[in-house]
């Protein structure tokens, strides 16, 4: 069985997780959910992977599994990993640092940000509710300004699920980033921006699918 080491977003919480890793676990693999250091201002791209590499460390048949900016940290950790799953990625090009990148990429949008209606509005209401008994996490600046230090994607297979119900990054956003910057097509589920939250049914047998794995160009 495989090792998923989960690698969340923006915000970095390893509760992002918690309807995925059981439901992996269950099938007997080995998941583990990472708690990145997202509210430490002193915390930049380095010490993301740090933490994931940490808890990669001892584990075997490893497939790193990256949420939205996720993206970003992901590649850093890939030696030794036997696959990169993407999840409604922020795919990085090389020296791009993640404030940049919406704009580089061409998914800058000029509606105005509501958390809820963004990203909550497919995830039912007990896990919205949760969500915010537990309080908006803190997710400092220094990532976002931090060059991604990478000459390239690493030349691992890489595979990626787009959600077609997506407010935050369109799914024709979603397919032109990843055919552009990865030379892949992503595979699409019935989700909003936060499908571990929403679809952790179908996340998971996508996560656990073999077909149609490829390798960035």
């Amino acid at each position: 069985m495989s090792t998923y080491v989960l690698i969340p977003g923006a915000g970095g919480e390893a509760w992002y997780w918690h309807l995925v890793v059981p439901r992996l676990r269950a099938l007997g693999h080995v998941a583990i959910a990472v708690e990145l250091p997202a509210g430490d201002e002193s915390a930049g791209l380095e010490a993301y992977a740090d933490t994931v590499r940490a808890a990669v460390d001892g584990h075997q048949d490893v497939i790193l599994v990256a949420q939205s900016m996720g993206a970003f940290t992901a590649p850093l950790v890939s030696a030794g990993a036997r696959r990169i799953d993407l999840v409604a990625p922020m795919i990085p090009a090389p020296g791009e640092s993640a404030g940049e990148w919406f704009a580089n990429a061409g998914g800058a949008s000029d509606e105005p940000f509501d958390p809820i209606a963004s990203f909550f509005h497919d995830v039912p209401q007990d896990v919205v509710d949760e969500a915010i008994r537990r309080g908006e996490p803190r997710q400092a600046d220094k990532p976002f300004g931090e060059p991604w230090p990478l000459d390239a994607w690493p030349e691992i297979p890489t595979r990626m699920v787009a959600g077609a119900l997506d407010r935050l990054f369109s799914l024709e956003f979603q397919r032109r980033s990843a055919r552009e910057r990865l030379g892949i097509e992503p595979d699409v589920i019935e989700s909003g921006h936060l499908p571990a939250l929403s679809r952790p049914d179908e996340l998971v047998a996508w996560l656990t699918s073999s077909p149609g794995t490829s390798a960035p160009r």
